[in-house]
């Protein structure tokens, strides 16, 4: 190459920002420019003859002797380090990423191989940063889903705790409610129940004083009855509220034994008998001869005795109550028939609630507490109270019990 053209060479090689290396078929460094020399951290000329080796780290020269010498068979210019990083060596050892563009050309019959080569470690190190504040970001972001999502679980958590509370206080005012309304049923009953017994008792008590006279025995026997008949009735009334207070404490012990229907039943009607309007009548059911029951006797009798008065007073004169009992295997069915008022449709579905009493029977004596004493009485005994009922025509109450109480 002539001076002239070496001059040339050099002002243009200056020129150039980028290092520029050019190497042989051998790779051996021919010619570099200032730009290579002072990002490889050499002096002038230092690297003139030298393996192109020198520049590349030692872990990559295997690699890079492969890469040359297919760069050399395709003749191809080319940029170095498509899809991989690429990176060069200092002269005090350091090792730092490149890029570079490969350019093949030939002169006076020899080949070389043109380098344009950048220091991309500014851009790396911006890669980097951008890179870890892209992770820190999304670390950032998956701990604030995380947070979120548990703050979501716990409003959801708090929400249910406050629809919970919200139901369970609903539950307690309806409780409540309910319980005001039983206490005014209550009083109501007390307060009817029994003052009109009781005026009953002091009005006989006062004519029983005066019927003084050896013929007006009469007189003073019906006023004695009338007294006896209204202290029963309390006494009754009385009975029951025991009954019920220890049926909400659980403080009923039943005495299974066996017995004979018929017995029941004979005490039963005999006591309704006495209660019959004009013209009533009790249909003794029939071929109950050989049945036998397990359970308690004294709450067979009460509850056949609460459903057959019950009859007895919801209907009118010269009418019949029926009592059949039917008898399989496991259990034994009673049905009270009458032909009384009924009772209400829309009342049926409070009919066994304690104090209920449905519209028409309203100036009927009673409490509303009997069908509610036998309906848990049956339940306790594994057994069933229901009905069926049209207002006008008349009810039928059945009672379901196993023929063996359970021990």
């Amino acid at each position: 190459m002539f001076q002239q053209d070496q001059d040339i060479f050099d002002i243009l090689l200056g020129s150039i920002s980028e290092g520029v290396i050019v190497v042989d078929n051998y790779q051996n460094i021919v010619e570099v420019n200032d730009a290579t020399e002072k990002m490889f951290g050499y002096n002038k000329g230092e690297l003139i003859k030298q393996p192109l080796n020198t520049l590349i780290p030692k872990n990559h020269h295997k690699e890079h002797q492969t890469h040359f010498k297919n760069f050399m068979k395709q003749q191809e210019s080319r940029q170095m380090g498509q899809g991989r990083d690429i990176f060069g060596v200092r002269k005090d050892g350091s090792i730092f990423p490149v890029e570079a563009g490969l350019n093949p050309f030939s002169i006076y019959g020899k080949k070389y191989v043109m380098a344009l080569v950048i220091d991309i470690s500014t851009r790396k190190e911006q890669e980097q940063k951008i890179k870890s504040l892209n992770e820190n970001l999304e670390e950032k972001v998956s701990k604030r889903t995380y947070e979120l999502k548990n703050m979501i679980l716990a409003l959801e958590a708090e929400n249910k705790k406050r629809i919970k509370a919200e139901k369970e206080a609903k539950l307690a005012l309806k409780k409540e409610k309910d319980l005001n309304e039983l206490k005014s049923r209550f009083l109501s009953l007390v307060s009817h129940e029994f003052k009109t017994p009781l005026s009953g008792i002091l009005t006989s008590a006062i004519l029983l004083s005066k019927y003084k006279l050896t013929e007006q025995q009469e007189k003073r026997d019906k006023h004695i009855k009338t007294i006896s008949d209204k202290v029963h009735y309390l006494n009754n009334i009385l009975n029951d509220f025991l009954t019920m207070e220890k049926l909400e404490k659980g403080k009923i012990k039943y005495s299974p034994s066996t017995f004979k229907l018929s017995k029941v039943v004979n005490e039963v009607v005999y006591n309704a008998n006495m209660l019959l309007k004009e013209g009533q009548k009790i249909n003794y059911p029939k071929d109950i001869d050989s049945f036998s029951l397990y359970q308690d006797e004294k709450i067979v009798e009460l509850a056949l005795s609460n459903l057959i008065h019950n009859a007895v007073k919801y209907s009118s004169e010269n009418t019949e109550i029926n009592i059949s009992i039917t008898q399989d295997d496991t259990k034994t069915v009673f049905k009270v028939k009458d032909n009384g008022i009924g009772i209400p449709q829309e009342d049926q579905k409070n009919i066994f609630n304690r104090y209920f009493r449905a519209k028409n029977a309203l100036l009927t004596q009673g409490t509303g507490i009997g069908l509610n004493i036998v309906k848990d009485h049956m339940e306790n005994l594994n057994g069933k109270v229901y009905f069926d009922s049209t207002e006008q025509e008349g009810t039928v109450f059945t009672i379901e019990l196993p023929n063996s109480a359970k021990s």
